[in-house]
């Protein structure tokens, strides 16, 4: 057993972030300027994307995006139930109506088959997640997107740098909210990005940051005015420099970091592939996974020992697990709100009881990983029925 505990995603910074970093403190701007704009430019040359602004977190992009394509009072935006509240909470923000619809049973991905029967008058988008970096199934749902006349806006928190038919989500015309939180493939400590088209970006980027017409380096760097005129009652989103450093030194590194994080995956499948009681995440062939989380199953018909057990017992052997999550509608604001029961939604609800995910990152070493498949297949023999 291990003799000191495996936190489950810790982010891996090296001397370059850390050398931008204090590079940026020792500058004139360490607020929103030109290491930001320079962390724009390089993620969209990655993504091959036409536009993108940088913001504070993935949950303000989202809001952004919703605001900046009209999405208000009376609408409603379908999503799903397996995701974070975020994804719900920025439609309660604009004051529109969430409207869930249950997942595919092997990615736990939206099902296009439920948007469909759940589109109403009042639908003005749909906000897809990419669940633990697997991407939707986007063809069918821009497809009756385009025959309903509705946007789609995709949470893509978990989805960077995953590719859908040969593309990087986020490359193409549908609004997409990038998450750089501490545990993401990668990180800015807090942070986000939304990509789009640019005219969608352009009005973005004036919400984002108070309506203003121009922002502070615009207005105080070398050639700058001061005078600004406010076009929106928008928000305090912006990404600073200090972020922007981690993130500029992250994505030149994320190849390396995705590759180890696909050898990882590769350890957990070939141990866990043969064993009954377990559930592996899928991959379909259409896409390249991010691999942000590798979410396992249960099948405790053949266990005596319930998901909550189990990542007890993992806690004993010191490995560090979550749940990737608790479904939306068991929440108390939202299930009191709109009265949902928690068999609305029985393909979620069936999967979060069994779900838990194990360490992913590329930290880990093979020591790291052997320990942690070690301890699950402790426990299996232990509790195996």
């Amino acid at each position: 057993m291990r003799t000191d505990f495996l936190t489950f995603s810790p982010p891996l910074i090296g001397e370059e972030e850390i050398r931008e970093v204090v590079d940026t403190l020792h500058s004139n701007w360490i607020t929103t300027g030109p290491k930001s704009r320079q962390f724009e430019v390089e993620f969209a040359s990655f993504l091959g994307c036409s536009a993108c602004v940088s913001v504070n977190s993935c949950t303000a992009a989202l809001h952004t995006a919703l605001v900046a394509s009209g999405i208000g009072p009376g609408d409603e935006v379908i999503t799903t139930p397996i995701t974070f509240v975020a994804s719900v909470n920025v439609i309660e923000h604009v004051g529109a109506k969430p409207v869930l619809v249950d997942v595919e049973p092997d990615t736990l991905n939206i099902d296009p088959r439920q948007i469909e029967r759940a589109i109403a008058p009042q639908t003005r988008a749909v906000l897809p997640v990419h669940f633990a970096g697997h991407p939707v199934d986007l063809d069918p749902i821009e497809e009756l997107a385009q025959n309903h006349g509705v946007s789609i806006i995709e949470d893509a928190a978990h989805a960077f740098p995953s590719k859908y038919h040969g593309r990087f989500i986020g490359s193409g015309k549908n609004p997409a909210a990038f998450s750089f939180y501490a545990t993401k493939n990668l990180t800015t400590a807090e942070g986000g990005m939304l990509t789009g088209t640019p005219d969608l970006i352009d009005r973005a980027r004036v919400i984002s940051l108070h309506g203003m017409s121009k922002d502070a380096w615009k207005r105080y760097d070398k050639g700058g005015s001061w005078y600004y005129e406010v076009l929106y009652p928008g928000f305090k989103y912006n990404m600073t420099d200090i972020q922007a450093s981690l993130g500029l030194h992250q994505i030149r590194k994320i190849e390396r970091f995705q590759s180890r994080r696909r050898q990882i995956v590769q350890m957990y499948n070939s141990a866990f592939g043969e064993e009954e009681t377990l559930e592996l995440p899928v991959e379909r062939r259409e896409v390249e996974h991010a691999w942000h989380l590798y979410v396992l199953r249960l099948r405790t018909e053949t266990l005596r020992i319930s998901r909550d057990q189990f990542i007890e017992e993992l806690q004993l052997r010191k490995i560090g697990s979550s749940v990737h999550f608790i479904p939306v509608h068991l929440h108390p604001y939202y299930r009191d709100k709109y009265g949902w029961k928690t068999q609305d939604f029985p393909v979620a609800y069936a999967n979060y009881q069994r779900m838990l995910s194990l360490p992913l990152n590329p930290r880990l070493t093979d020591q790291d990983v052997a320990d942690v498949i070690e301890a699950v297949l402790d426990i299996v023999e232990m509790y195996r029925l």
